[in-house]
């Protein structure tokens, strides 16, 4: 099943959090033959290698440097999980050229040579939410990001959709996805990683307030998914490249921000308490109260039927990868 075990795959961002969740389930799999392209900086994403089986990392730049000039073996696939998926980002012609540019470049050598290309959209590209969270090809056009992040990826599906790449290619777009190796994210990881350390630390969860009549405090809702949902709907694309599209990757269920707080308490066997705390100013008309992924297109042309984990059942996961110790 999948592609040949011979030819290497290559997953960028393979040493972040979805990346590394990829590279070790293709790890079970039996796949030794990957290269990681990412950049460890001076943080602590170099622990997501640990355990992990590849046969060689290569910098972004570097690497990027040896596709432009042709210098690059053509791989069986690229799964492009690299990014700059902070959405309080500001440097907007960062964000056009790392996540933009740099998934034109390597979509276009995946169509020109052959191989299979599968890329992170996200839901930040839908905005507020007034349009809805629709994944046809119509629907796509005119959205609205509130944040530069998800503009750079909306730009890339522009551009994938006009041109027909998306006939060949596949792009996910992730709605809240949490779970195992995300702590080297500092202040962008989940809020049930962040949940969990916070409740060992002061027995509390903190929650925004809303600012909103129709949402009361914590009634804010979100699609979380669970990272190993997020792979295994990866997977099933590498396995069937005849399959090409933009598709939603989320449960699609909302679930409220206190319900997920009370599952991160449930499965910590603790008392719910919650601390409310003010919408920071610089999240105020870029805060989206309500997110939910339109499975229909995943569920008919993208031919998944593997059933989500539910909220609490993902968070009762999760926490137990904490306990044991693991970032």
């Amino acid at each position: 099943m999948g592609p040949s075990k011979q030819v290497p795959i290559i997953v960028t961002g393979g040493a972040g959090f979805i990346g590394a969740n990829i590279v070790a389930a293709l790890n079970e799999r039996g796949h030794r033959n990957i290269i990681i392209v990412d950049r460890l900086g001076r943080g602590e994403k170099w622990k997501n290698l640990r355990g992990l089986q590849f046969e060689d990392f290569i910098d972004k730049d570097k690497f990027r440097d040896q596709v432009e000039h042709a210098a690059f073996k053509t791989p069986a696939a690229i799964i492009h999980m690299g990014a700059c998926s902070a959405t309080t980002e500001l440097d907007a012609d960062y964000l056009m050229r790392n996540n933009t540019g740099y998934t034109r470049m390597l979509a276009d050598w995946a169509l020109r040579e052959n191989f299979r290309f599968i890329t992170a959209s996200s839901a930040a590209t839908y905005g507020d939410g007034s349009r809805g969270y629709c994944d046809d090809d119509e629907a796509t056009h005119g959205l609205s990001p509130l944040n530069m992040y998800g503009l750079s990826k909306h730009l890339f599906d522009e551009w994938a959709l006009a041109r027909g790449h998306y006939k060949r290619i596949v792009g996910l777009k992730f709605f809240n996805v949490f779970g195992p190796r995300e702590a080297h994210k500092d202040n962008m990881r989940s809020v049930p990683h962040k949940a969990y350390h916070e409740v060992l630390a002061k027995g509390h969860i903190s929650l925004f307030r809303s600012d909103r009549p129709d949402y009361g405090d914590g009634h804010q809702m979100r699609d979380f998914v669970y990272v190993k949902d997020a792979v295994s709907v990866v997977l099933h694309f590498l396995d069937n490249p005849q399959i090409g599209g933009l598709y939603n990757c989320g449960t699609g269920i909302a679930r409220t921000w206190l319900q997920l707080a009370q599952a991160v308490f449930a499965a910590m066997d603790r008392e719910t308490k919650i601390n409310w705390v003010d919408l920071p100013p610089s999240l105020l008309g870029k805060y989206q109260y309500f997110t939910e992924a339109d499975q229909r297109k995943l569920r008919t042309q993208g031919q998944y039927t593997k059933p989500f984990l539910t909220l609490e059942e993902s968070v009762a996961d999760y926490v137990k990868w904490l306990v044991a110790g693991n970032p």
